[in-house]
C-alpha cells in the first residue's frame, strides 16, 4: 500500500495505488417501489433510470449531483426477514444549507436518526436511516461566524 513516510503520510507513487474517480453504491432493497419513492421524495434523490428483467422491475439508479446509488429489488433467495443496511453508512457532503436539507426530509415525512449539530470537526451533520435501516449522514463545511 505504499511506504509510511516521517510524516505519516503514505508514499502512494511506489506501486502506484488506487486512485477512484468517483463512488457508486448498489443497495439490495425489500420494497423497490417504496425504496425509490423514499430516495426521490423524502431525500430529494433523483430517478435516472428504471432496470426491469423479464417485465418486472428489478432496479433503479437514482442519483444526487455526482452521487449514485443503485437499489436493488431483493430476490428472496437468502431469506425474506434477513436483516439489511446494519454495520453500513453512507456519507454525503454537500454544499447546501444543512438545516434546510433536514427540514425538507423532515417536512416530507422522514425521521432524522440526528438532528442537525456542529461536529469538532468542522463540519455541521445530521444522519437517518432509509426503509431498509441503511443509515445516511449528511454534512457540509460548517458556516463561520464573525
Amino acid at each position: 500500500m505504499g511506504n509510511a513516510q516521517p510524516d505519516g503520510m503514505i508514499d502512494r507513487s511506489k506501486p502506484e495505488t488506487l486512485r477512484g474517480r468517483e463512488l457508486s453504491v448498489s443497495l439490495t432493497v425489500k420494497n423497490l417501489e417504496r425504496s425509490i419513492a423514499w430516495y426521490r421524495d423524502v431525500v430529494g434523490f433523483v430517478l435516472q433510470q428504471q432496470f426491469e428483467y423479464e417485465g418486472r422491475l428489478r432496479a433503479a439508479r437514482m442519483i444526487a449531483g455526482d452521487i449514485r446509488i443503485l437499489l436493488n429489488q431483493d430476490d428472496g433467495a437468502k431469506g425474506w426477514d434477513r436483516v439489511k443496511g446494519e454495520g453500513f453508512s453512507m456519507s454525503i457532503t454537500t454544499a447546501q444549507d444543512i438545516d434546510e436539507i433536514a427540514k425538507r426530509i423532515t417536512d416530507a415525512g422522514g425521521t432524522l436518526e440526528s438532528q442537525p449539530a456542529d461536529m469538532p470537526w468542522g463540519v455541521r451533520m445530521f444522519r437517518l436511516h432509509d426503509p431498509d435501516g441503511y443509515r445516511l449522514a449528511i454534512s457540509s463545511e460548517r458556516k463561520q461566524t464573525s
